[in-house]
């Protein structure tokens, strides 16, 4: 039994039927078709009922199913476990967002750097949900996210505080201006909205962006405001030209830190990047 054939049925599952399987998995409807009919030929039995076009899963392929989770879980596990083998050999995925990224990256790789100058490092950036995601989904060995993080399969380290402030050009009134936000899945976004809710706005009225650069740069002009970590905007070229007001509390304090498996073995690589950003984050303050 193929792990790709329990890749595929899997993907059938999840996904309705065969042609929307064969666009997850980057493949023509025939090879799709192909892999289940070969897995139903090896176990002996119907997998699905045949419906016209579409799929019902038959109770054999409830009970395979059950099973092919288990065992692609189970790969991925050994993928990472081999991985992460060396404590000096290797390679880490790292995943931040880009404010995170911004401040306390830098300081914190160069440290792994030189602690560990055989690991590579391999980072990339995205928002809180799209991060914990990739890690669920043995994408990344660990990433830097807004918490708290809780999830049976995860650990979340926490390891700075950060606090938010609503950011606009000097001189305007924020009130007149729609918000600006990360796209969808950033942690901050949905504060944003919220507070911008409770103050009886519109929520409707903002626009997105995909980086801090363009954010910030935007708010600078006076195209809107934003809602961003206190750090950030004072370290942003474009400080001068902009304003901060404090939130409330309960919008501001948003703790952030390291999420990664509960079940991957731990790398020593990891331990020094966690400490590092926990040095870089006092030395900024």
């Amino acid at each position: 039994m193929e792990l790709i054939a329990l890749r595929t049925f899997e993907a059938v599952v999840e996904e309705g039927g065969i042609l929307a399987a064969s666009r997850k998995l980057n493949t023509v409807q025939s090879n799709v078709t192909g892999r289940i009919r070969r897995l139903e030929e090896e176990l002996g039995t119907e997998l699905f009922f045949r419906k016209g076009r579409g799929l019902e899963l038959a109770p054999s392929g409830r009970v395979l199913l059950d099973y092919a989770r288990r065992m692609l879980l189970l790969e991925k596990q050994t993928a990472a476990a081999v991985r992460q083998v060396g404590e000096s050999v290797g390679e880490i995925r790292i995943g931040a967002m880009e404010t995170f990224a911004a401040l306390y990256l830098p300081a914190a790789l160069k440290a792994v750097r030189a602690a560990h100058p055989r690991v590579e490092l391999r980072v990339s950036t995205g928002t809180t949900a799209g991060l914990v995601q990739k890690v669920l989904d043995h994408k990344l060995d660990c990433a830097f996210v807004a918490g708290p993080v809780v999830h049976p399969d995860l650990q979340f380290q926490p390891l700075v505080d950060e606090a938010l402030v609503q950011a606009h050009r000097k001189g305007s009134d924020p009130l007149t201006q729609p918000l600006i936000l990360f796209r969808e899945g950033c942690a901050y976004r949905g504060r944003a909205l919220a507070w911008q809710r409770a103050g009886g706005h519109l929520v409707d009225d903002f626009m997105e962006f995909g980086t801090l650069e363009g954010i910030l740069g935007c708010v600078a002009v006076g195209l809107g405001w934003t809602l961003m970590p206190r750090r950030v905007v004072e370290q942003s070229p474009h400080a001068e030209s902009i304003a901060i007001t404090e939130v409330p509390h309960d919008i501001a304090h948003v703790p952030t830190g390291m999420v990664s498996l509960r079940e991957v073995p731990a790398m020593a690589a990891l331990a020094t990047l966690s400490q590092a950003v926990g040095e870089a984050s006092r030395t900024i303050e």
